[in-house]
């Protein structure tokens, strides 16, 4: 049995190639998921993978799910932090629970979920932390004070640990998407679609998988002297 990676929002989207890849890589898998019961089962049909339900905001439900799959699997080894939310709005329209919503899932959501495995992976002296940011972390965008303040946050977090996990055979680094073609960026108009791969050099938006290859040579072995880095993965539209 491969050592046991967990990937929260692991059940769709980014999240969801990243689970697929981490599998055929040869890890035993888990997924978390918040709310969409149906899309979960389908994709546990669909690749066998795990899927676990809590909310990445809520500690004791994060701390209670994590120990569910160590359960199942054994201990997690490799922690993608995947899950996020978005509430957009202009700064002098953002409400402060649309703040707080994004706060809570993006930026706490992430201490929630790599602190229930750090002891562990303290103890046996290896883990891999991988954060999914984002490019708006790293340049900000218009309408997403909040989600760029957490994606920010997010860097922040994977730099400290990286420090305190290195002598400890722990490694915590970033993956900063650029726009890709998932279910929610393919539903926006074609107009607006096509605006946005105006804004990529490539031309053209990036694929889940491509994400998910970052994060499987991050979670191997292979990766042991990278460490505290972040890998921007956007066609080139922005250089941290």
């Amino acid at each position: 049995m491969g050592r046991v990676a967990l990937v929260t929002g692991g059940s769709r989207g980014i999240g969801a190639a990243i689970s697929k890849a981490l599998k055929a890589a040869g890890y035993e898998v888990a997924a978390s998921y918040a709310g969409n019961d149906e899309a979960a089962a389908a994709f546990t049909a669909e690749t066998g993978i795990k899927t676990y339900k809590w909310n990445v905001a809520d500690y004791e439900a994060s701390k209670a799910g994590i120990a569910q799959v160590e359960a199942d699997l054994g201990p997690v080894e490799v922690v993608v932090a995947n899950a996020g939310i978005t509430r957009d709005a202009p700064f002098h329209k953002m409400s402060p629970q649309q703040w707080q919503d994004v706060i809570d899932t993006n930026l706490t959501g992430v201490f929630n979920t790599v602190h229930p495995v750090w002891p562990g992976m303290r103890e046996r002296g290896f883990g891999r932390v991988i954060v999914i940011s984002s490019i708006n972390g790293q340049k900000g965008q218009f309408g997403q004070v909040n989600y760029a303040a957490t994606k920010a946050g997010d860097l922040g977090i994977v730099k400290s640990l990286a420090q305190e996990g290195a002598a400890k055979g722990i490694t915590a680094n970033a993956i900063c998407p650029g726009y890709i073609a998932t279910e929610m960026v393919m539903a926006v108009p074609e107009k607006v679609r096509e605006a946005i791969i105006g804004m990529i050099p490539v031309g053209r938006l990036g694929e889940p998988e491509e994400i998910a290859r970052c994060v499987t040579f991050l979670a191997s072995d292979d990766s042991g002297f990278i460490n505290g880095s972040t890998i921007s993965a956007n066609g080139a539209q922005f250089f941290a």
